[in-house]
């Protein structure tokens, strides 16, 4: 059994889908937006039984948010921030759940219901809207501008409706075509007037940040009282990467340091210096003034220097490093992600 115990405050109450299922006894997925304190956790154990299938939620705090707004002992996790999960091994959701930071959307069916669809052979990923997620999309204008205009009904805040111009700079960094506008660089644009978004849209210089939602996104989370945030998006199409880094000890060993020192954007954290020519730090992709973000697919966030270097110790002949350069790691803090840069960890 491996558990994992997340304490959550939870902003709103579970909603479910409106779909027909075709089996006999299958309820429907019901969602669950839970945010927590940097300190706190979220309140539930996941478990993985002998003899009972899924991804089993127990052990849910006595009095906590998560109880009493209706997470059940029993429901078997499907999706975690949009991501099916059903079908991945129970120690890589856990993962997939720490990697989340404070805020996480999970959904769920209720154990019978659960049984009941496995035993009727149904796909549960069917049983899920295919995506959920917002988009972050940097934008680099062109010669033409930024590809996309801006409409708003007249007297109104914070209902920004882009529309995209076909292979122009918005359209190339998948920014969808009618969707709606809900951050710009971070910032959130509900008490914009459209005057004062067009103004920060011009001090913005060449580039630009937009966390968007397409309208069948915008209506899933709006119809279930869900707030959409940063932290949920989908960032495939950011310029900036974490890479993973998989080293195996040679002779001389693995060749680089490590060096805890201020970041840039705020914050302690554990840097990479004096990567060695030849080693296998430098064949793995090490740079110099990399920062750790993970060892061995735990995150290090709050860990101390001796305590990361014991994680990085913990196996004998091999290590695997989550790592971000300075450029990233600044970028992803200007959007809003803070001090947790390991929201899509497994995406």
């Amino acid at each position: 059994k491996f558990e994992f115990n997340p304490k959550v405050g939870i902003d709103n109450p579970a909603l479910t889908l409106t779909e027909d299922t075709d089996g006999e006894g299958v309820g429907e997925p019901r969602f669950y937006l839970l945010t927590k304190a940097s300190a706190e956790t979220f309140g539930f154990c996941l478990h993985e039984e002998l003899g009972c299938q899924g991804h089993v939620i127990r052990q849910i705090e006595l009095g906590g948010v998560a109880q009493r707004r209706g997470l059940q002992d029993g429901d078997r996790l499907l999706q975690v921030n949009g991501h099916f999960v059903d079908h991945l091994d129970h120690l890589r959701v856990v993962q997939k759940i720490k990697a989340s930071g404070n805020q996480v959307l999970l959904a769920v069916l209720d154990g019978d219901s659960y049984e009941a669809a496995k035993s009727l052979g149904r796909d549960l990923s069917q049983m899920l809207p295919e995506d959920i997620r917002p988009r972050l999309c940097h934008v680099t204008r062109d010669k033409s501008g930024f590809g996309f205009s801006v409409s708003c009904p007249e007297g109104t805040k914070g209902t920004f409706q882009l529309s995209v111009l076909q292979d122009g700079p918005a359209d190339r960094a998948g920014v969808p075509a009618g969707c709606w506008l809900l951050e710009l660089n971070g910032d959130s644009v509900k008490s914009y007037s459209h005057t004062q978004l067009t103004r920060k849209l011009k001090q913005s210089g060449n580039k630009v940040t937009l966390l968007v939602a397409s309208s069948a996104v915008e209506e899933f989370y709006r119809l279930r009282g869900l707030r959409v945030t940063a932290a949920l998006a989908d960032t495939s199409r950011l310029p900036f990467k974490v890479r993973e880094l998989h080293l195996v000890k040679g002779p001389a060993g693995y060749g680089f340091l490590l060096k805890e020192d201020d970041c840039s954007s705020g914050g302690v954290g554990q840097f990479l210096w004096e990567v060695d020519a030849g080693l296998p730090a430098e064949q793995a992709g090490m740079k110099e003034g990399d920062r750790v973000l993970a060892v061995n697919g735990e995150s290090i966030e709050g860990l101390d220097h001796e305590q990361t270097v014991r994680r990085i110790r913990a196996r004998d002949d091999q290590v695997t490093l989550l790592v971000i350069d300075p450029a990233g790691d600044e970028f992803y803090h200007s959007v809003g992600f803070g001090g947790m840069l390991l929201p899509w960890l497994g995406s």
